[in-house]
């Protein structure tokens, strides 16, 4: 079948008029909106019925721990044991507009005015007369007696058994399968259909529709839905229909080298961005002259992306009237209800949205991608629609960490940094080309991304400095991940400081004691080495073994992310004989203020140590022409169990106000499992990830 044979196609394919916004055209895409919650916001968080609190959480959980945390915030302020709270994951008719869930923000953002209202709450119920407290809810197959455990984390039990949390989970009354077939290149080239075969999908057992529309564009990519039974007849329709597709344009991956060449920019003057730009000489020598290139690499959450879309008559409204309810898990239950109402053409108050729980996020669920397929879909065959995205739709479809290109120029002058360039490169973060079309983020450009130059800022106190970047579209798309620029920008940082130390012939801490002036960051750091033993561990950690050939070296890292949380890592490595680099043991000390849930901040702080281990090590999503060449973890992999050290976590509570804790130790942990390979082999890693260290024999 031809595009052009549409409109004559009669039953077996639906075409839905399309009247709405496509993010691929012209006009002005959604703009998130962000604001701050305030304490009359928070009031709508909260409820009191018959002597218990239902509390709406109004950030994503996404394993962060945010609502056991809020439950915490939330008992103390009402003076209540926290077995009276009953946490709900909300709707968009259930509270007002938050902001996203990002930036390891939650409970710097939310506690207080959670916290404020809770007390508005207990006032008020003091006012009134005492009523029992109602019994706790009956065990049903979602829940259990309560344990003390249980009482501390509600949700375990829901998760251990299965009970439906995720999208993926949500069923509905004559629920069908969707699933959007794009080309096989990146969405950043124009692409659409070209022919197929519609008789043999018909012939499936199973079959429901073939779903045409510009709603199913993202991007340059215009996608065919397909619609089935059962989700493994979507597999067989997609087989039969044997798609032929249309491509304008193709790239080779080496442009994404010559793209973010570094070298070329400099010499063209070309960076146009700067955190600082102190005048330096750029002609005298330089003690520490470090190149380090990072790849591109996937949020590899476990969980796909996954929606349920179904439309249900709109209560109040004249007869005919429907309303659009999606069950997503989403870092921005609002952005996703605005989309979806400009995509659709729909008010916004007909628009649903139910947030679920979310098996991996790391930026990745910031934009709008699976809900529109699902909606679109649902809206063609009038029934239920679950889109589950694969895992290499994931990998094909999805947006990225972006690569970088990064160069430190130092001097040391009486054992002291004097001067300081890091020039750098990467594709966009957050003025990601997975959501902005080409005229809109040359407009944003003007401004600069300033994800991508999140975690280049100096902690230490060096007289002049010049940090300048720039952002460059890439064929394939980047985006938000956890930390932002903060992991790349913080491991070639503490490379360079690292490199510093040993040109000055200064012991690591001590050189970087010498040189912050900020106390929280020297108790960090004094606290890391006191775990780690550092003091007692000065004898060289580079000596090979006589026995195996293994090499042995220990790193020290320390940084400051988001101008707020601190945090120092020591990192002990193996290197074997053949190259291979493992880790032994991390130790990490982690101030983030006042800690509301201290299990929260330590698997937190875990969860970024093993990505710091992924940045160096192993994690790379390989290209092909036109397309990402990854269709799975055998081919995009993330660190395994076995890979994983032993960890050390001392978390430093006090009275400062509470800050992030989700992705502030990758500001170290790449850097001291660096610094440890060095110390073993006295060769810095420099393309990464390095899973081959090659010891110099000189």
């Amino acid at each position: 079948m031809k595009r052009r044979d549409l409109l004559l196609a009669g039953a077996g394919v639906l075409t839905v008029p399309f009247v709405g916004v496509s993010a691929g055209c012209s006009a002005l895409p959604v703009i998130p909106k962000r604001p701050l919650p305030q304490a009359d916001d928070a009031r709508g968080w909260i409820r009191h019925r018959d002597g218990r609190f239902e509390l709406f959480v109004p950030c994503a959980e996404m394993g962060q721990h945010i609502g056991p945390a809020l439950r915490r915030v939330a008992a103390e302020a009402l003076g209540v044991a926290l077995s009276r709270i009953t946490l709900r994951a909300p709707s968009s008719r259930d509270i007002g507009r938050v902001k996203a869930t990002v930036g390891s923000d939650s409970v710097k953002d939310f506690a207080q005015p959670l916290a404020q209202a809770c007390a508005t709450l207990r006032e008020a119920l003091a006012t009134q007369p005492a009523q029992p407290a109602a019994p706790a809810p009956s065990p049903s197959h979602a829940t259990a007696t309560a344990t003390a455990a249980e009482s501390e984390r509600p949700d375990l039990h829901a998760i251990v058994t299965g009970a439906p949390l995720y999208a993926a989970d949500m069923r509905a009354p004559g629920m069908v399968y969707g699933r959007v077939l794009r080309a096989p290149v990146s969405p950043e080239l124009p692409s659409h259909t070209e022919t197929w075969n519609l008789a043999a999908a018909q012939a499936v057992p199973g079959y429901v529709a073939v779903v045409t529309g510009e709603g199913l564009r993202h991007a340059g990519s215009l996608g065919l839905g397909i619609v089935a039974e059962t989700p493994g007849a979507l597999d067989r329709i997609e087989q039969a229909l044997a798609v032929r597709w249309a491509v304008q344009g193709r790239f080779d991956p080496a442009v994404i080298d010559t793209t973010l060449d570094l070298d070329r920019h400099l010499a063209d003057g070309r960076l146009r961005h700067a955190v600082r730009r102190d005048p330096l000489d750029t002609l005298a020598p330089w003690s520490v002259d470090l190149r380090v290139e990072t790849p591109f690499a996937a949020h590899a959450g476990i969980e796909p992306r996954a929606a349920l879309a179904l439309f249900e008559p709109a209560p109040g409204q004249r007869e005919g009237t429907e309303q659009l309810k999606v069950f997503t898990g989403t870092q921005d239950l609002f952005y996703v209800r605005d989309t979806l109402a400009r995509r659709l053409s729909l008010d916004a108050d007909r628009v649903e949205v139910q947030a679920c729980r979310i098996g991996g996020g790391f930026g990745a669920r910031t934009l709008v991608l699976v809900e529109v397929e699902a909606a679109w879909l649902a809206r063609a065959v009038r029934r239920p629609v679950q889109v589950v995205w694969t895992r290499a739709q994931e990998f094909a479809h999805g947006f990225h960490r972006p690569p970088s290109r990064h160069r430190v120029r130092a001097r040391v002058k009486d054992g002291r940094m004097a001067d300081w360039w890091h020039a750098f490169t990467s594709g966009h973060i957050l003025f990601t080309p997975a959501a902005m079309p080409v005229w809109m983020q040359r407009t944003a450009d003007v401004i600069g991304d300033q994800g991508v130059a999140r975690g280049a800022a100096l902690p230490y106190a060096v007289p002049r400095q010049r940090i300048e970047f720039d952002a460059l579209r890439l064929p394939v798309h980047g985006g938000p991940w956890r930390g932002l620029g903060a992991g790349p920008n913080g491991l070639v940082v503490e490379m360079a400081v690292d490199a510093c130390a040993r040109a000055a012939g200064v012991e690591a801490l001590a050189f970087r004691l010498a040189q912050t002036e900020d106390v929280r960051l020297q108790q960090v750091l004094r606290a890391v080495a006191d775990d780690a033993g550092w003091e007692r561990a000065r004898d060289p950690r580079g000596r090979r073994s006589e026995d195996s050939g293994v090499r042995r070296g220990r790193g020290l890292a320390c940084g400051v992310y988001k101008a707020q949380s601190r945090v120092a890592v020591v990192a002990d490595v193996e290197v074997a004989a053949d190259g291979t680099v493992r880790v032994t043991a991390m130790w990490c000390a982690h101030d983030c203020g006042r800690i509301i849930d201290p299990d929260g901040v330590r698997a937190q702080v875990e969860g970024c140590l093993v990505w710091s281990l992924g940045l160096v090590l192993v994690e790379a999503l390989p290209l092909a022409e036109s397309r990402v060449a990854a269709g799975g973890f055998a081919e995009s992999p993330i660190p395994r169990f076995g890979q994983v050290p032993p960890m050390t976590v001392r978390l430093l509570d006090h009275d400062a106000a509470s800050s992030g804790a989700g992705e502030s130790a990758m500001v170290a942990g790449g850097a001291a499992i660096a610094n440890a390979v060095f110390d073993a082999t006295g060769v810095r890693p420099t393309r990464l990830p390095l899973r081959r260290a090659v010891p110099d024999t000189a």
